[in-house]
């Protein structure tokens, strides 16, 4: 799953039972391109803040906290609890500021490549 967020970008996989390459149905992986974006999310969930953030070598993603599912469905609900806007883009903009311009303008492409999914009105 990817998740686009006002404190940013993650994909989350299950993780692996330690020591196997075998599923952990009940593990996530919550990885992301950069590490303040789980810094956000941390800050803003304390029951995250518990869990190090990773930097494992030559992965795609390069940071990750590792979380009961639990946990992170618990932070998911909270989300989407607080949502009040009506454009996301311009919110991650306005909270963001300067130090979040790249993210911001990556969620532009990301919409014009979405957008291209949508099929025309007849």
């Amino acid at each position: 799953m990817w998740i686009f967020t006002i404190y940013g970008f993650y994909s989350i996989a299950c993780a692996d039972k330690p020591g196997t390459k075998e599923i952990d149905p009940d593990t996530v992986m919550v990885r992301a391109r950069c590490k303040d974006h789980l810094q956000n999310l941390q800050k803003r969930y304390p029951e995250l803040a518990s869990s190090e953030i990773l930097s494992p070598p030559n992965r795609d993603y390069g940071y990750r906290l590792i979380l009961p599912k639990s946990v992170w469905v618990a932070a998911l609900q909270e989300m989407a609890e607080e949502q009040e806007w009506s454009n996301f883009k311009s919110e991650v903009a306005q909270r963001m500021g300067r130090d979040g311009a790249e993210y911001t303008e990556a969620l532009h492409d990301v919409w014009r490549i979405m957008y291209r999914l949508q099929e025309p009105e007849t």
